[in-house]
C-alpha cells in the first residue's frame, strides 16, 4: 500500500486452496446456475452448452505470469469482485465517461472450512501505487505512483487490476469476477427485488434513487441507484456509498438463500441464463462445470456468517476527494488474509470509514 507520509508496505505471501470453489455476494450466478444443472432433465445438454456459451472468460493466469504471490494451499480462497461502470451501450443511460472503471471493489476471503468469509471492500478513490501492466490490446502500460485503485481496470483491464490488489496485498487471487450495470439490474429483477429497511429517507439527484425511510423490496434499478448512492449521505464521499453497497450485499445474500429456485423450472433457466450472461469471469470459472463447484463451496455461507469491512484510509491531506491506506491498519488486514485468520478490530480502530453515522440501510 502507498501512505504520502511513509513507504510502501512490501507484501509478502500466502496464497489459498488450489482449484477450490467459492464465493459469496454476487455469487447469484453461481447458486443459481448451480441449482439448474443438480435439477436440470431431458433438455439439460442444450441448457448446458447455451449457458456454457453465455459465460465471457479472462485467462488471468496467462496474462500475469509468475510474478505473483505465491499459490499456497491451505484451504482458504480468495476472489476479487468488481462492479464495472462501463457507460458503453445500455449502460450510457448512467452518465458520460471515458472507458470502464471499477466502481466496486471487493476481495472476499473464504476461510479453511468454507464456513465464515470476510470482505474487504476498496475505496475507488485509494491512492495506491500501481505496477506496470499492460492495457487489453497488451501494450505495456507503465507503473505510477500515487494513482487512484480503480484506474487500474481502466487501463488495463481486469488483469491489471488483479495484479494491483495482488501487489497491495501480498494475496493471490484465486479467482476474478466481475458484474455490470446493466447485468446487476437484470440479475437483481429476475430475483423478484431485494428487500432492504431504510433508517431515514434517501434522496439523491445523482444515482436517482428517492426512498422514503422504511422496508422496501428493491428493483433492479432502485438497487442499482442504492450501490451508486453517495452525495446525499454522509460527507458525499466513496466511504459512504461503501456502507450502502455492504449492506445490500448482506440483503442480497439472504434474498438469494430464499429463493426456492426448484420449484418453477422456467424462473430457474430464466435467472440463470441471466446470471452467466451478466458476469465476466477468469478463466477457470468459464464453464457451467466450474461455477458449480464453485457454487458448491459458496452453499453454507449466510449474511451472519460474512464480516465486512473497508480498508483502513484517512482521508489525503493534500486532496480530500482521495483517501490514503493507513500503513499499520492494511498490514493488520493483509497479515490476517494471507495467514487466514479473522481481521482483527484494531485494523480498522483509526480509520476514516465506517465514521460518518451512514448506517442507515439493513436487510429487510
Amino acid at each position: 500500500m502507498t501512505d504520502r507520509s511513509s513507504s510502501r508496505i512490501p507484501g509478502r505471501g500466502g496464497r489459498r486452496e488450489a482449484p477450490g470453489r467459492r464465493r459469496r455476494a454476487m455469487t447469484v450466478a453461481a447458486w443459481s446456475t448451480a441449482a439448474l444443472i443438480l435439477v436440470g432433465g431431458s433438455g439439460i445438454g442444450y441448457v448446458y452448452t447455451k449457458l456454457n456459451g453465455n459465460i465471457m472468460g479472462i485467462d488471468i493466469n496467462g496474462r500475469l505470469g509468475g510474478d505473483r504471490p505465491a499459490d499456497v494451499d491451505n484451504g482458504s480462497e480468495d476472489i476479487l469482485i468488481l462492479g464495472s461502470d462501463s457507460r458503453a451501450g445500455a449502460n450510457r443511460e448512467y452518465g458520460r465517461a471515458s472507458g470502464a472503471r471499477s466502481d466496486t471493489a471487493m476481495i472476499v476471503h473464504v476461510y479453511k472450512g468454507h464456513r465464515k468469509a470476510s470482505v474487504v471492500s476498496i475505496p475507488r478513490d485509494t491512492l495506491i501505487d500501481r505496477p506496470a501492466c499492460t492495457d487489453r490490446k497488451g501494450r505495456p502500460v507503465p507503473a505510477e505512483r500515487f494513482a487512484m485503485f480503480n484506474s487500474a481496470y481502466e487501463v488495463g483491464g481486469p488483469a491489471c487490476a488483479v495484479k494491483t490488489v495482488e501487489k497491495m496485498s501480498g494475496v493471490r487471487m484465486d479467482h476474478y469476477l466481475e458484474v455490470d450495470f446493466t447485468g446487476f439490474k437484470k440479475l437483481i429483477d429476475e430475483l423478484g427485488g431485494v428487500r432492504i429497511t431504510t433508517t431515514r429517507p434517501i434522496d439523491d439527484s445523482k444515482s436517482h434513487l428517492r426512498l422514503p425511510a422504511g422496508t422496501h423490496t428493491l428493483d433492479g434499478e432502485q438497487a442499482l441507484g442504492l450501490v451508486r448512492t453517495r452525495k446525499s449521505i454522509g460527507d458525499g464521499s466513496d466511504l459512504g456509498r461503501i456502507e450502502l453497497q455492504q449492506a445490500f450485499v448482506k440483503a442480497l445474500i439472504t434474498q438469494v438463500r430464499s429463493v426456492d429456485l426448484y420449484t418453477s423450472p422456467k424462473k430457474l433457466y430464466d435467472l440463470a441464463d441471466t446470471a452467466t450472461r451478466a458476469i465476466t469471469t477468469d478463466s477457470e470459472l468459464d464453464s457451467v462445470n466450474e461455477l458449480i463447484g464453485f457454487a458448491d463451496g459458496l452453499r453454507h455461507l449466510s449474511g451472519g456468517d460474512v464480516k465486512m469491512i473497508t480498508l483502513p484510509v484517512r482521508y489525503d491531506p493534500a486532496d480530500p476527494n482521495r483517501v490514503l491506506p493507513i500503513p499499520d491498519g492494511t498490514r493488520q488486514v493483509w497479515t490476517a488474509l494471507r495467514q487466514d485468520r479473522p481481521i482483527p478490530a484494531s485494523a480498522t480502530k483509526d480509520s476514516a470509514a465506517g465514521k460518518d453515522g451512514t448506517h442507515i440501510v439493513k436487510g429487510g
